[in-house]
């Protein structure tokens, strides 16, 4: 159980670190390799026209994760307990769809792992990938688990913003053009919107942050404000790491370069690094990914892990070993696979962007008619209605690219 919060200096200091934690956390596990993979194939097939895309994948960010870190707060229980109590066995359902969603995102994020340190070191993708699923089990067994989780997340993320902007500076992308058509753009593709969107918020990502303040307390109506703001921070956060990289790419798509999307190997992410800055793009593109997908590991799994509860309550020993083996299980499939790791992360975005519709649409439900489960607070409107109207979107678009989405395996 968390441990209520004191007003101290000290605790004050905790709880600000909490919330950047929550925030890091969220925004890593939104900028995956999944993400990194997506944003390069679909720059190279749309062009500028992506940026529409991103943009709407920002806007859908915004409403989901406000709603959600919101509500989890004032309700102080986890989503599928919330969902259970607010409609019978929903909470099951949510469960195991975020838990087989997020397991096929940690084998697209180990996959991507392995790119990484491919593109570093010329490592073998399998053995780069097994390396860092058991240094991610490491961090889990360590004895300060909690500390070493949220600042290995805070120090892997800043690194990542880092070297993308560098890579940005230097593919002079077309900004102007970006701009005009993240409004008014040439072509928009559902397969490719649901695919973006579930690759940064959907699945397990949508609760990632609220999940952790929840498990450091900070809840209830008191937080409510500083949950709000912190919300507000990841997402700003992961809006402009999002079109960053976006324009990385773009610069070197505009500029003539062919990125390869048709072979068994094919990288396009690692190729636009290297066209922006030769072997020393290559090597950046290779500690962006391996961040990316390290803390996006550990995001899936502590996440994944979480909705274990509702089906019985766990000790913090026996959540270490599920968690534990959730990585393994996840690293097993990986090198049992074969396909291709690009496509595989291209993949399980489309596929969890098809489960964020029905977690949303119980949170936007409990926001109108289930104020019982809040404390008797009576949640903001406008807000309430946006979700349902992102609803509505999510479900439109997931209906409209079921068929896209499977071809790209």
């Amino acid at each position: 159980m968390a441990e209520p919060i004191s007003t101290s200096p000290t605790a004050s200091a905790a709880a600000r670190g909490g919330f950047l934690a929550a925030i890091f956390l969220m925004a890593t596990s939104a900028i995956g390799p999944g993400f990194i993979t997506q944003t390069a194939t679909f720059t190279a097939t749309l062009g500028s026209a992506f940026a529409f895309a991103i943009l709407v994948s920002i806007v859908i960010d915004f409403v989901v994760q406000l709603n959600i870190w919101r509500i989890t707060a004032l309700t102080r229980s986890n989503a599928s307990a919330t969902a259970n109590a607010a409609i019978p066995g929903s909470g099951y359902l949510l469960a195991v769809l975020v838990i087989v969603g997020g397991l096929a995102f940690n084998i697209g994020n180990i996959a991507g792992a392995g790119l990484g340190l491919n593109a570093m070191f010329g490592l073998d993708p399998k053995i780069g990938g097994a390396a860092s699923a058991l240094l991610a089990i490491g961090i889990f067994l360590s004895r300060r688990a909690g500390l070493i989780l949220d600042r290995a997340i805070i120090g892997l993320g800043l690194l990542m913003i880092a070297m993308v902007v560098i890579v940005a500076l230097s593919s002079n992308p077309p900004v102007g053009e970006a701009l005009r058509q993240s409004a008014l753009p040439d072509v928009i593709d559902f397969a490719t919107i649901t695919t973006i969107v579930g690759g940064t918020v959907g699945g397990y990502i949508t609760y990632s942050g609220a999940h952790r303040l929840l498990d450091k307390g900070l809840v209830g109506e008191e937080n409510l404000a500083n949950v709000t703001r912190a919300s507000l921070s990841g997402i700003i956060v992961t809006g402009i790491m999002r079109f960053v990289l976006f324009l990385a790419i773009l610069g070197v798509v505009a500029s003539g370069v062919t990125l390869d999307l048709s072979s068994q190997v094919a990288n396009p992410a690692a190729q636009a690094f290297a066209a922006a800055l030769g072997d020393w793009g290559m090597r950046i593109f290779g500690v962006v990914l391996w961040a990316a997908a390290l803390t996006s590991v550990i995001g899936a799994a502590y996440t994944s892990v979480s909705f274990f509860d509702v089906f019985g309550a766990m000790t913090d020993g026996q959540r270490s070993m599920a968690t534990v083996g959730f990585i393994l299980v996840s690293l097993l499939v990986y090198v049992s696979l074969g396909t291709a790791p690009a496509a595989l992360l291209i993949f399980v975005g489309g596929f969890n962007g098809l489960i964020l519709p029905i977690g949303l649409t119980i949170f936007t439900y409990v926001g109108f008619a289930r104020s019982d489960l809040m404390g008797g607070h009576r949640y903001n409107r406008p807000l309430l209605i946006a979700a349902a109207i992102v609803c509505a979107l999510t479900w439109y678009m997931g209906a409209n690219s079921i068929g896209g989405i499977f071809a790209f395996l």
